[in-house]
């Protein structure tokens, strides 16, 4: 009974110490860890560049590579990407941004491509997009912020005040952040775990003490006299009545 205890005991312990490991881990995600804000939105990490609020931002298509630091201009590849990014730009810049992203025509295809060589699955121009308007070499690609709207610019001669740079997560180890339910689910597994493993362990203690009294206080029953004993003392006590 004593070992049985100890052993669920153990692997209780055991799976609130994997809960929590789980927990931590879905809540962090696995962004670079190079001292930059990365925000996690599903398998990806994105860097708001921060530029310096009293002064005007203006960066080229070739700065804007540069602050990456070797990682990618925001590629866009569905609407609630487009949707995150429009709603988490004013928590970093006042006001309108335009916002490069890692995009190029490609003249042996005749149309735009990422630089990170991954496929064009979403778009989202304005009603005005013409791209006739610049040579096909020029054509870089900016989003408005205000409207989440896609405009062609000139990678060469146009400058914008945003810069958003984004890497994907370790894909061993990233796992998309939990919804506040699954969160307090855990959260609960954990409590009943600990609750269920404190009353075990209360219920061997309380075990191991009742051995231990009844173990001391033995029953011993009363002195017998043997019948033979019994017999041997009336015949001496009527040998000595005998006159």
């Amino acid at each position: 009974m004593e070992s049985q205890g100890k052993k669920h005991l153990s692997r209780s312990l055991f799976c609130v110490f994997v809960l929590c490991t789980q927990l931590q881990l879905s809540l962090t995600g696995d962004c670079p860890g190079d001292g930059r804000t990365w925000v996690p939105f599903r398998d990806r990490c994105y860097h708001f560049v921060h530029g310096e609020e009293d002064k005007i931002k203006s960066y080229t298509f070739e700065r804007a590579n540069t602050l990456c630091q070797g990682f990618e201009l925001l590629t866009i590849q569905s609407a609630e990407e487009n949707d995150f990014v429009i709603k988490y730009s004013p928590k970093v810049w006042k006001g309108s941004v335009n916002v490069w992203l890692g995009m190029y025509y490609d003249t042996n295809s005749d149309d735009m491509k990422w630089y990170s060589e991954d496929p064009v699955k979403f778009t989202n121009w304005e009603d005005s997009y013409s791209p006739s308007d610049l040579a096909p070499i020029d054509r870089c690609v900016a989003l408005h912020s205000d409207t989440g709207k896609w405009e062609n610019v000139s990678c060469e001669d146009d400058v914008e005040n945003g810069v958003v740079c984004e890497t994907a997560q370790d894909a061993e180890e990233a796992k998309q952040k939990p919804s506040a339910l699954l969160s307090a689910l855990v959260i609960l597994s954990v409590v009943a775990i600990m609750g269920v493993s404190v009353v075990i362990w209360f219920l061997h203690q309380k075990h191991n003490l009742g051995s231990t009294i009844f173990t001391a206080f033995e029953y011993h029953p009363p002195f017998r006299v043997l019948d033979t004993d019994r017999s041997c003392l009336v015949e001496a006590e009527e040998t000595d009545s005998v006159p």
